[in-house]
């Protein structure tokens, strides 16, 4: 008897199959959270009977703050990391893009501190406090993309005549453009953690992350998970819209590729 494609490991499957099988199991999750016994866990009933009141609570206000912030934050941090990932071609600049890199290991306890005092609150220590938990991140991913270049490609460039600086515009910067999108999207996915935990310390243009902390405080447990599927359904148009702008910046990304061995990459 044939097995399966879907269950043979490096087969590939149509787009048809996968959206089947990204039905199937989005249905035995619903199931499985409709049919829990688990007291603390809300049913998908009082989950949807939970938003008219948080929509009473400001809900869609909370959420355009939250976004607004969330996008100019991804937009400094892509900005930031990426002039320090491609500066890392100087070798004069590579201790700065190796230090931006580890800051990642830097956690918001005392740092939040020091950028109140800096900024005094408001819009701009939320958005400063998102970036700098991005940045690191973008910076470590990016640098990365541009060290495992191979060598043939700038020799190449060399050889039809460019300059460095031209090398490094068609080398360095395009020929990472596409990944740099992947990193983009990555780091905006993660920006809503940082972003939902930032709103927490800086309440004054309130955001989910004050509506989340309020309903958590006082147990609205359906509230929460409301709130949550919000976030994530919001994250996920997000990511569509970067995928969408990878695809019309970067077309050649979605090209089919196939190895020396015939393998799909």
């Amino acid at each position: 008897m044939k097995t399966p494609s879907a269950f043979t490991p490096n087969r590939h499957i149509s787009t048809g199959q996968a959206r089947l099988l990204g039905a199937a199991w989005l249905g035995a999750f619903l199931a499985a959270w409709a049919l829990s016994r688990f007291d603390v866990l809300p049913t998908p009933l009082d989950v949807l009977r939970a938003l008219p009141g948080l929509l009473r609570q400001g809900l869609l206000g909370h959420l355009a703050s939250s976004l607004y912030s969330g996008l100019a934050a991804l937009a400094w941090a892509a900005g930031l990391g990426s002039l320090l990932a491609y500066l890392s071609v100087l070798p004069a600049l590579r201790p700065l893009t190796e230090l931006a890199s580890k800051l990642r290991f830097l956690g918001f306890a005392g740092i939040s501190v020091a950028f109140t005092l800096w900024l005094e609150g408001g819009h701009a220590l939320k958005v400063a406090l998102v970036t700098f938990g991005m940045v690191g991140f973008f910076v470590a991913a990016l640098h990365d993309e541009v060290h495992n270049i191979p060598h043939e490609r700038f020799d190449y460039a060399r050889a039809l005549g460019m300059s460095e600086w031209r090398v490094v515009w068609e080398v360095v910067v395009l020929g990472t453009l596409d990944r740099a999108f992947d990193i983009l999207r990555q780091n905006a996915a993660m920006g809503w953690m940082l972003l939902t935990s930032v709103e927490t310390l800086v309440r004054s243009e309130g955001g989910v992350g004050v509506l989340l902390a309020n309903q958590s405080k006082h147990w609205q447990l359906a509230s929460v998970a409301a709130l949550q599927l919000v976030i994530f359904a919001v994250g996920l148009l997000q990511d569509f819209a970067l995928a969408g702008l990878k695809s019309l910046v970067c077309p050649y990304a979605a090209l089919k590729v196939e190895d020396e061995h015939g393998l799909r990459v």
